[in-house]
Parts: C-alpha cells; sequence; structure tokens
C-alpha cells in the first residue's frame, strides 16, 4: 500500500512517501515567509521522486497538530483533497507522535516527552514510550504547559525532553509515519466530512481579534 504523508504543524513542513515500513521519498519545505504556497509542489516532486503519482496513492497520513495553524490548515486541505479526490482513507497522526516516530534518537526505545512551541511562553507536550518491540504507547495526552515546566513534567514521567527546541532536537517529519503503521490500523481513520487538524488553542490573529473586541470571534 503506497501511503502519502504530509506534516507542516512547524513552520518547517515535510512529505513522506511511504511503502509498507519503508521510506521511498521525502521532501522538505518551508512553511514560513513564502510568497507561495509550497506544500503542494513538495508532494509533487516526492511522488515523481519515488516513481509514482497521485494516482497510486492509497492511503493519506496527515500529521493532525497542535501547532502553526495556518501551516496546519494548508497540509490538512491538501490531505483532505487529495483523500476525496482519491476515495482512499485520511488517516490523523499527533505531530507530537511524529516528533519520536521520525527521530533516528528514538529508535532504540525509551521515555520521551516531546515538545513543541505554544508561543506566549507555553509549550505544547506529550509523553510517549517506544517499546523494546518498535510500538508506541502513550504516557501522557496532549497538554499545554509553561515552558518553565518542561523539566518538572519530563522528570515525573521519567521521560527524556525532544523537540526543535530541546536538547534532544527533532521536529515533526512527515517519514516517521513509516514506523506507525501499526498504530495507525488501530482505528486512526477519520470522517473526511468532519475532520479538521486540533491546532491546540487559538490563532494569534484570533486572539488579537477578539482582545480588541472584548467578545469571541463569531463562528461561521
Amino acid at each position: 500500500m503506497l501511503t502519502l504523508a504530509l506534516d507542516a504543524s512547524t513552520y518547517e513542513g515535510s512529505v513522506a512517501i511511504v511503502a509498507g515500513d519503508r521510506v521511498l521519498a521525502e521532501r522538505d519545505v518551508a512553511m514560513r515567509g513564502e510568497r507561495a504556497e509550497r506544500l503542494m509542489p513538495a508532494v509533487a516532486a516526492a511522488l515523481d521522486s519515488a516513481g509514482a503519482s497521485v494516482g497510486d496513492v492509497e492511503r493519506m497520513v496527515c500529521g493532525a497538530g497542535p501547532g502553526s495553524f495556518t501551516s496546519l490548515r494548508i497540509a490538512g486541505s491538501i490531505a483532505k483533497g487529495i483523500a476525496l479526490g482519491r476515495g482512499v482513507p485520511l488517516y490523523a497522526v499527533p505531530s507530537l507522535l511524529l516528533i519520536v516516530a521520525s527521530s533516528s534518537r528514538t529508535e532504540t526505545g525509551g521515555r520521551f516527552l516531546a515538545v513543541l512551541d505554544a508561543m506566549r511562553g507555553d509549550v505544547f507536550a506529550a509523553g510517549y514510550k517506544v517499546r523494546a518491540d518498535g510500538g508506541f504507547d502513550e504516557l501522557a495526552a496532549v497538554t499545554v504547559i509553561p515552558r518553565s515546566e518542561v523539566g518538572r513534567m519530563a522528570s515525573s514521567l521519567s521521560a527524556r525532553p525532544i523537540g526543535p527546541q530541546e536538547p534532544l532536537r527533532a521536529i515533526p517529519h512527515a517519514r516517521g509515519v513509516a514506523r506507525l503503521m501499526p498504530w495507525m490500523d488501530e482505528g486512526r481513520m477519520v470522517d473526511l466530512a468532519q475532520w479538521e487538524p486540533d491546532y491546540g488553542r487559538l490563532a494569534e490573529a484570533q486572539v488579537r481579534w477578539e482582545a480588541a473586541h472584548g467578545r469571541a470571534l463569531p463562528r461561521v
């Protein structure tokens, strides 16, 4: 089964073409400060490198966040569009889990606290255990904590912090999907009509609008 995986939870987007547990091709793109959208061209380039086309894709996987509001929306829209057009299932994977799964430094197993910047002095954090058989267990669900609390939470889980700004540096990357196939097969398929990424918290623009107007932004 050919899987097309995307993640854009940070300002570094990624694409991977996966067959079974093998990564056939991958691409990295900037998601910020660009004049043109570059994630879809990266999808085309990765497929071409793997000797495949969109018509060969049998499963879509998208990093579900939390993370950058705009980047997540772009990746989610592309993933849903391809899944709908191809009539294939879409699976959502927590982007914090992709931090752990995409790093070669976790392949020997262990306990890890995945961390992503949540702005305003906070971080998104979630705990995972990489088992000896290569499987993954959740130790702590995604939460928002002050950055100053990362060490305490890691200690409480006997885990090592891992993330873009942690001593054990790793970013969420689509290639991590290759290690998560058994995990995804446990009922992770989403409803295309209802699913959207988990942004984790309100977008900065919405926060500023609500602060300026003294009320919640109306939902459309």
